[in-house]
C-alpha cells in the first residue's frame, strides 16, 4: 500500500562556513521550502487546472504522456537500462539491454500491436509475469500504442487472474510461461481474450493458442520511431487492481497525468530533502551520475511501475532485476553492479543489514536506502544511520489510488521524525475527517483524505465503489492518521480490516471468505501477526462445526487453492467457542488479537 520515491540524488546544500567550527546550514521551514521550490519559473512550478470538473493543482512541467517519456529515453543511447540476473543454474551471465535497444523493441512492438493485432486507443492489454525485461517492453509498447495497460498480480491464482482479465476486458495478455499455463486453464471463460503472448516460453511444452514474445515482436527495426497516437493528460493509461474489504478486487483507473506527474513528485521530494538537510558526510563515489537501482519489488505494483520503472527510464537510471529476492545475492549485485539505491519494503532492508555477508561486501556505491509498502520500525532508521553513515534513508506513503508518491520522509527529516511517513507533496491537499466526513481540529486522529493530480479517475466499471471512495476529487484512504504542526503525517491505524505483509495488502475478508467456504468451518477471523521481517504475517482463528475435524495443514491447502499464496494464513488457531463479536455481530479483532497473541498485540 505504501509507496517509495526513487530518483537521482540532488547536490548537497551550500554550507555557511563558521569561523569557529564545521559547516553549518540553516534549515528552512517546510513552508519556505515549498514556496521556494514551486516559485514561478522553477522546474516544480504548479498550475491550477480543471480535472473532471474539479479544480486541481498540478505540476506545470510534467510530461503530457508516457509516450513523451519513452521518446526522451531514446536520447540515452547505449547506456544500460535493464540488467537481468537470471535464475541460479542458468548458463551465461547477466542479460543487458541498453536504452536504445529497449526503445527499438518497445517501438517495434507498439507498431505490431496496432498493425497486426488491431489494438486501438483505449483497448486493454494485460501483463501477467514476473520481473522480466519483457515486462518493461510490453508495458511501454502497449501504452504508446494507446492501450490501457492492465498489470495483474503474478502471484494470483487461476480464478483471480480470470477475474482480472474478464473484468478489464483485456484482448491481449503478455505472460510468462508459468502464468500462461494457468491462464490456459481458464481461456474458455475469457471470450474477449484473443491473444496470449508468452515470454520465456517452454519449448518442450508449448501452449496451444499462444505465441512467443519473440514471434510477436518480430525483427527489431534500427530506425523505428513511435507510432503516431494523440494523447491528452486525462486519457486513461493504466488499471492496477487493488483488493477490497468486500467483494472482488477493484481496478484503479489511472490517467496519463497520474503516472507522469509522479515523475515531478519524485524529483520534488529529493529537492526538498536537500534543502531540509544539514551538511552530511560525502560518500566515496557519491557523484551526480544516474542511479543504479536494485529492483526487489514487482513491476505489477504502483511502486515497481510508477516509482521505479517509469522514473528510471525518464532519469537515465539503470535497473538491476533480480529473478527472485535473496539478500545474499542482493549484496553480490550491489558490489558487482555498483548499485546506488536499494530497499523495496522494510523487510528487504532488514534482511540485507542482517545478512552475514554484509560486513564483507563493498557497499560504498550505495547513496540511499529507500523503502515503503509496509510499516517501518524507527529502529530500522537508526540501523541504517549506523551501518550506512552518510547515506540518505527514506520512507513514504502512497496507494495504488494515489499513483505512488503522496508523502515522503527523507534525509535529515527522517531521523527527526522516524515514525512519520513524511510531509505531503505540494500539489496535494490533505484532510483529517471523522466518520461523517467532517474536518477535525489540527492534531486530531481521523481518516486521512487526499486530493491531487495523482488521485486516480476511479474504479474500473465500479460506479458504486467509486462514489463511496472518491468525493469531489478527495480520496478516502481508509487510514487513520494525524498531522503535526510541521505538516508531517503519521499513520496510526487502518480503518480497513487489512494486513500489510511485506508490502502486499491482504484484506482479511478475502481470507475469511476462503475459510468460510470449507464445510467444517462455522466461524473465522483473520488477524495480523507481528513479524520482524515482513511487518505482519497472516493468522486466522476458526471455530468448527461440532463433531467435525480438519487439520491446520488441510485448511492451509484449502485456502491455497482459492487465494494467492501470500494471503494463506501461516498460523491457524482452533477455538472451542465462537469468536468474540460486538453487539452488531462484527468480530472484535482487538479482543481476538489479545486472546491469541497476548502481550504481542501491542506491536500491531
Amino acid at each position: 500500500m505504501t509507496d517509495t520515491s526513487h530518483a537521482a540524488e540532488k547536490p548537497e546544500p551550500a554550507a555557511h562556513i563558521s569561523a569557529t567550527g564545521p559547516a553549518v546550514v540553516e534549515i528552512p521551514s517546510m513552508a519556505e521550502v515549498h514556496a521556494s521550490l514551486t516559485a514561478p519559473g522553477s522546474p516544480f512550478e504548479m498550475a491550477e487546472v480543471d480535472i473532471f470538473g474539479v479544480s486541481t493543482r498540478t505540476w506545470k512541467n510534467a510530461p503530457a504522456s508516457l509516450a513523451a517519456v519513452l521518446q526522451l529515453s531514446k536520447s540515452y543511447g547505449d547506456a544500460e537500462f535493464l540488467v537481468f540476473d537470471p535464475p541460479p543454474g542458468t548458463e551465461g551471465g547477466l542479460d543487458r539491454l541498453s536504452f536504445a535497444e529497449h526503445f527499438r523493441a518497445a517501438a517495434t512492438l507498439a507498431h505490431r500491436l496496432i498493425d497486426h493485432y488491431g489494438i486501438r486507443k483505449g483497448d486493454r492489454v494485460s501483463i501477467v509475469m514476473r520481473n522480466y525485461p519483457e515486462w518493461s517492453i510490453a508495458f511501454w509498447a502497449a501504452t504508446v500504442a494507446g492501450a490501457v495497460v492492465v498489470p495483474l498480480n503474478a502471484w494470483w491464482t487461476g480464478p483471480e487472474l480470470e477475474y482480472g482479465l474478464a473484468d478489464s476486458g483485456a484482448s491481449i495478455v503478455f505472460a510468462d510461461a508459468q502464468r500462461a499455463g494457468i491462464i490456459a486453464e481458464h481461456r474458455a471463460n475469457l471470450p474477449l481474450l484473443t491473444n496470449v503472448i508468452v515470454a520465456k516460453p517452454d519449448a518442450d511444452h508449448p501452449l496451444p493458442g499462444s505465441e512467443s514474445f519473440a514471434a510477436a515482436l518480430g525483427d527489431w527495426s534500427s530506425d523505428v520511431d513511435l507510432p503516431v497516437v494523440a494523447f491528452d493528460p486525462e486519457d486513461e493509461a493504466t488499471i492496477f487492481y487493488t483488493s477490497g474489504t468486500t467483494g472482488n478486487p477493484k481496478g484503479a483507473l489511472g490517467t496519463q497525468r497520474n503516472i507522469c506527474g509522479n515523475l515531478l513528485s519524485l524529483g520534488f521530494v529529493n529537492a526538498r530533502a536537500t534543502m531540509r538537510s544539514a551538511t552530511r558526510p560525502r560518500i566515496e563515489g557519491d557523484t551526480e551520475s544516474p542511479n543504479v537501482y536494485l529492483l526487489s519489488v514487482p513491476f505489477f505494483h504502483a511502486t515497481g511501475c510508477h516509482a521505479i520503472l517509469v522514473a528510471n527510464l525518464a532519469a537515465k537510471g539503470k535497473i538491476v532485476i533480480m529473478y527472485k529476492w535473496d539478500a545474499g545475492r542482493a549484496l553480490q549485485l550491489i558490489e558487482q553492479e555498483r548499485v546506488t539505491l536499494f530497499g523495496g519494503v522494510p523487510s528487504m532492508a532488514w534482511q540485507v543489514l542482517e545478512h552475514p555477508d554484509f560486513a564483507t561486501t563493498d557497499i560504498s556505491s550505495v547513496r540511499s536506502v529507500a523503502y515503503g509498502g509496509a510499516p517501518a520500525a524507527p529502529e530500522l532508521v537508526r540501523r541504517i544511520e549506523v551501518l550506512f553513515p552518510g547515506r540518505i534513508p527514506s520512507n513514504g506513503y502512497g496507494m495504488t489510488e494515489t499513483s505512488s508518491v503522496s508523502t515522503m520522509n527523507r534525509g535529515d527529516d527522517y531521523p527527526k521524525h522516524p515514525d512519520s511517513v513524511g510531509a505531503i507533496i505540494p500539489v496535494c491537499d490533505t484532510r483529517i475527517v471523522d466518520a461523517d466526513g467532517n474536518d477535525l481540529p489540527a492534531g486530531s486522529l481521523g481518516e486521512l483524505w487526499i486530493k491531487g493530480p495523482n488521485v486516480v479517475k476511479g474504479y474500473w466499471n465500479k460506479p458504486q465503489a467509486t462514489t463511496s471512495t472518491f468525493t469531489d476529487g478527495w480520496l478516502h484512504t481508509g487510514d487513520i492518521a494525524r498531522i503535526d504542526d510541521e505538516g508531517f503525517v503519521y499513520i496510526v491505524d487502518r480503518a480497513k480490516d487489512m494486513i500489510i505483509r511485506g508490502g502486499e495488502n491482504v484484506y482479511c475478508v478475502e481470507v475469511e471468505d476462503a475459510l468460510f467456504e470449507h464445510p467444517n468451518v462455522t466461524d473465522a477471523g483473520v488477524i495480523g501477526i507481528p513479524d520482524h521481517v515482513l511487518g505482519e504475517k497472516v493468522g486466522a482463528a476458526v471455530h468448527l462445526t461440532p463433531g467435525t475435524t480438519v487439520t491446520e495443514a488441510e485448511l492451509r491447502q484449502w485456502c491455497a487453492a482459492r487465494i494467492a499464496s501470500f494471503k494463506v494464513p501461516v498460523k491457524i488457531w482452533f477455538l472451542d467457542e465462537p469468536l468474540p463479536r460486538n453487539a452488531n455481530g462484527k468480530i472484535t479483532k482487538r479482543e481476538l488479537k489479545e486472546q491469541l497473541l497476548g502481550d504481542d498485540v501491542a506491536a500491531i
